[in-house]
């Protein structure tokens, strides 16, 4: 029954209201079982801050995108002029920024105008607000003085690129204990301005975690099938180096400690996957875009008699016992002899 269940999942497209509600992870289970239990807070100011996190993953082997410029005081805004007068395209982040608050993206550039992803254009003088904003700490966390980060563009992936509307889609990969154990796509829409928001309007795409293959997505809690701007397949993606994006989830592990975390990743077109940031809060939507619960695989996790020390040997675990396919004969082979399979159900 279970194998019928999963292979519905895999081809056609279950319903959120169909979900299995024994395996959901709400709230509170999240923060008192998880986040409280396995997420040291003297980790936090680590993953909380943009700039410390990008700093630290480079150690351990985890790209994210150039650093271009990092901007502390108010009297440096002055000089951004200089800084972008070759640039056509770059990104300014709150250090301490989340939820995508405070993140301004210029695409290119009109003249002295610079363009954002919606074709609208700001000048200089705005974007020099923008800087004074989150120095003075208006998006982040707790109102508390920031620093502004300036970082190469993304140009996204031509394949995943056709499914968004205007912004970038990212890929958020759940990592417990090291293992990761649910991913999702987010797309953006016209309805999510451009952001790769859930809450907002986009569109959460659930993928196979030994493959990187769409499984079910939804938008506004809601199944769909094709993106509502785009009008794509959505069952028709399948994530390329899926293999490489686990692994560089699972070293984020060792190199904050924290036991459960949210992943985020996008692929750019010339440097592949970069790091765009980590959260020890992440969402329980990853749920609802995959048709099925976190729980069952965190337990599975949990009930490991021998846990991996390595992030390759954490991914083949993952890949062999927590993906919906039943058998891959592409995926890496595991380095070390691999636990008895765990039922999760759907």
């Amino acid at each position: 029954m279970i194998n019928k269940l999963k292979q519905r999942l895999f081809n056609d497209w279950i319903k959120p209201s169909q979900l299995k509600q024994a395996g959901i992870l709400n709230m509170n289970k999240r923060n008192v079982d998880y986040i409280a239990r396995y997420n040291d807070r003297s980790a936090y100011p680590l993953v909380d801050n943009k700039l410390k996190t990008k700093l630290v993953l480079k150690e351990y082997e985890v790209s994210s995108p150039k650093l271009l410029e990092v901007i502390t005081e108010q009297h440096e805004i002055t000089g951004f002029r200089e800084l972008v007068q070759k640039l056509d395209g770059f990104a300014i982040k709150p250090a301490k920024g989340s939820g995508g608050k405070g993140i301004l993206v210029i695409t290119g550039r009109d003249g002295d105008a610079f363009v954002k992803p919606s074709g609208s254009k700001v000048d200089l003088a705005d974007i020099q607000r923008h800087l004074s904003n989150i120095l003075a700490g208006l998006y982040s966390l707790g109102g508390s003085p920031d620093v502004a980060v300036v970082e190469s563009l993304v140009r996204c992936e031509p394949m995943l690129a056709n499914y968004s509307y205007q912004g970038v889609p990212d890929i958020r990969i759940v990592a417990f204990k090291g293992y990761p154990v649910m991913a999702m796509l987010r797309l953006s829409t016209q309805a999510s301005d451009g952001k790769a928001n859930l809450h907002q309007g986009a569109v959460g795409v659930g993928l196979d975690i030994c493959t990187g293959q769409a499984l079910h997505a939804v938008q506004f809690d809601r199944s769909i099938e094709h993106h509502p701007d785009t009008g794509q397949p959505l069952n028709a993606i399948k994530i390329d180096d899926w293999h490489k994006l686990l692994v560089m989830a699972s070293r984020c592990f060792e190199a904050t400690n924290l036991g459960y975390m949210g992943v985020d990743i996008v692929i750019d077109e010339e440097h592949g996957p970069l790091l765009l940031e980590l959260n020890a809060r992440p969402g329980l939507a990853i749920q609802m875009a995959n048709g099925t619960g976190l729980l069952p695989r965190l337990h599975a996790v949990e009930a490991l008699r021998r846990p991996h020390f390595t992030a390759e040997e954490r991914v083949a675990w993952s890949m062999a016992q927590l993906g919906t396919a039943d058998k891959q004969t592409d995926q890496p082979e595991a380095k070390t002899e691999l636990t008895e399979p765990v039922a999760l159900g759907v």
